[in-house]
């Protein structure tokens, strides 16, 4: 089974890497895509020698990859005919892990984390909109009318993943990289508000609207946009924080 089919994404996953640190790059490149959801629960990877391609490493290098990604219970290896190494089925969420760290965030922490995600959400969402051309335009609102905002799960993946595109239509790799460093990173923590049905919809209706200034090649507005965007996700996660500190929970 696949995520939703956002072959942008993919692309930037399994783009080239950079020399230094390969095998942890592996690693972190794939981790990151099974948390940001380009890697769905259950999927089967590209086989090692086909990773080693994509990525432009030694074979023994994909393989030392896959070993750590085991080890963290990320993914498995089955063998076999139709065996390979697939991505590990999801468990129930990680409540008491995230209120655990959320707990041990300070309110400035967040804060600055927060600024720093829509910096770069809004550098991404303005490149787009200068970048894109009709097909991307058209692609990225395939991709949003595809994917499924109804459940909290598929609300944090899609919202992850509606980023992640708007960073490969901004074509700067850099920009693809920090994203995906910024999800792992503070995402779970930002997507919080997802539990939220009025949160949710409150994000597919700012989504349209960025992807209509996308299309129009309205830089101004589609950072705007998104800077509203962040700042409303950021709002629900700090009053999460305070009814922590109250003693409730998060998501009360």
């Amino acid at each position: 089974m696949e995520a939703n089919n956002r072959p942008g994404a993919r692309d930037a996953i399994f783009a080239q890497l950079v020399d230094a640190g390969r095998t942890e790059q592996v690693t972190a490149r794939l981790t990151d895509a099974i948390i940001l959801g380009v890697l769905a629960p259950d999927e089967r990877l590209p086989s090692e020698s086909d990773l080693a391609r994509r990525f432009g490493v030694a074979l023994v290098t994909v393989r030392e990859g896959l070993a750590v990604l085991r080890d963290a219970g990320l993914v498995e290896t089955r063998r076999g005919r139709g065996g390979g190494s697939f991505v590990m089925k999801a468990d129930a969420p990680h409540s008491t892990l995230v209120q655990a760290r959320l707990h041990g965030l300070a309110q400035v922490d967040l804060s600055d984390m927060a600024v720093y995600f829509a910096t770069i959400v809004e550098g991404c969402a303005q490149r787009a909109a200068v970048r894109a051309s009709p097909p991307d335009s058209d692609r990225l609102d395939r991709w949003l009318r595809d994917a499924d905002f109804t459940t909290i799960a598929g609300a944090r993946t899609s919202a992850g993943g509606f980023y992640l595109e708007l960073a490969v239509l901004s074509q700067s790799a850099r920009l693809v990289r920090e994203l995906i460093r910024l999800q792992a990173e503070f995402g779970p923590l930002l997507l919080l508000g997802m539990t939220d049905a009025r949160a949710r919809l409150s994000l597919v209706e700012s989504n349209r609207a960025i992807v209509g200034a996308v299309r129009a090649n309205d830089a101004a507005s589609a950072r705007q946009l998104s800077t509203e965007q962040v700042r409303n996700l950021a709002e629900w996660l700090m009053n999460a924080k305070a009814r922590i500190e109250r003693g409730g929970a998060w998501d009360d």
